[in-house]
């Protein structure tokens, strides 16, 4: 509590020059001569705080002191303000403490970021917000989801964490129906509610501790997974691969090179490119793309 007390203290006078202590004892709720403490541990430190008595005395900090010459380099204090911006551009919530940083390193934030969330032509940034609270205040949500057939059910979930993860956000979360960990992705996710039902910070860290597991488990058991891409998707090459992952032949089409955990979310993402793309290998999954579009058309063909 007391460093706590003693940084907002820098703050104050940096920003009104001059307080007495009677004003700071006030402000922080406690006596005088727990400010005048304060005043010393600060000094004893560094700090340049000096007081003065008489009409228009007070307590006071050197004019041209800022934090950085007695606790931050430069590079730190730059450092610092640019993270908070980017988090500041995502989440909304650190202006105060990003403007009280800038006032007391006699610096101007960056702007070093724009992070907007909504797609294009639409204004969800609100879902972002929500199942933010939800996490950080352990609230039990429901919402209506699309798998990956593009069949709804309605879920009830603890969410746990935001997950960015291929350039895209996920859910991750307990499905209360399921009993289990799942991912979900916020793009199918519709009419969200957040409930006044809690669950506890237990399961929580319990979870979190079974996804660290089931990532590294997938991470050890993910194929490699080739791909003849058709010339017409070259956009989405571009924006899906790196350089390094795909090479492109002389009439224009692309062999893509990646690995990925093999689960639903591989056969729909392979299928996503309709008839544009084709597996080389694994024969396997080959074999079940082959047949789940033999399933498709069958659809077509008996209407």
């Amino acid at each position: 509590m007391q460093i706590h007390r003693m940084f907002e203290m820098i703050y104050l006078l940096m920003h009104k020059k001059t307080m007495t202590a009677k004003e700071l004892a006030e402000h922080f709720e406690v006596s005088p001569r727990t400010v005048y403490r304060d005043i010393d541990t600060l000094c004893e430190a560094g700090i340049p705080i000096y007081t003065t008595k008489g009409k228009g005395g007070g307590i006071r900090l050197i004019d041209s002191y800022v934090l950085n010459k007695s606790m931050l380099s430069e590079q730190e204090q730059a450092e610092i303000l640019s993270s908070l911006y980017g988090l500041s551009a995502v989440s909304g919530d650190t202006e105060q403490v990003l403007a009280k940083l800038s006032g007391l390193f006699n610096k101007t934030s960056p702007s070093w970021i724009e992070v907007d969330l909504s797609h294009w032509g639409d204004n969800d940034s609100d879902k972002y917000q929500q199942l933010r609270m939800a996490i950080l205040q352990h609230r039990i949500i429901e919402f209506d989801y699309f798998n990956s057939f593009g069949e709804k059910a309605r879920r009830t979930v603890e969410p746990l964490q935001l997950w960015f993860k291929n350039k895209t956000w996920y859910l991750r979360a307990y499905c209360q129906h399921k009993q289990a960990l799942r991912l979900f992705k916020l793009t199918r996710m519709r009419h969200i509610v957040v409930t006044e039902a809690h669950f506890h910070e237990d399961r929580m860290l319990l979870a979190l501790e079974a996804a660290n597991e089931l990532q590294l488990a997938r991470g050890s058991s993910a194929v490699r997974l080739v791909l003849k891409v058709d010339s017409s998707q070259a956009y989405r090459i571009y924006d899906e691969f790196d350089d390094n992952q795909y090479i492109k032949d002389p009439d224009g089409s692309f062999v893509v090179t990646v690995h990925y955990p093999e689960d639903e979310w591989v056969y729909g993402y392979v299928m996503s490119y309709g008839h544009y793309a084709e597996v080389i290998s694994p024969q396997h999954i080959r074999d079940i793309i082959r047949e789940r579009l033999r399933l498709a058309a069958e659809r077509y063909l008996t209407q």
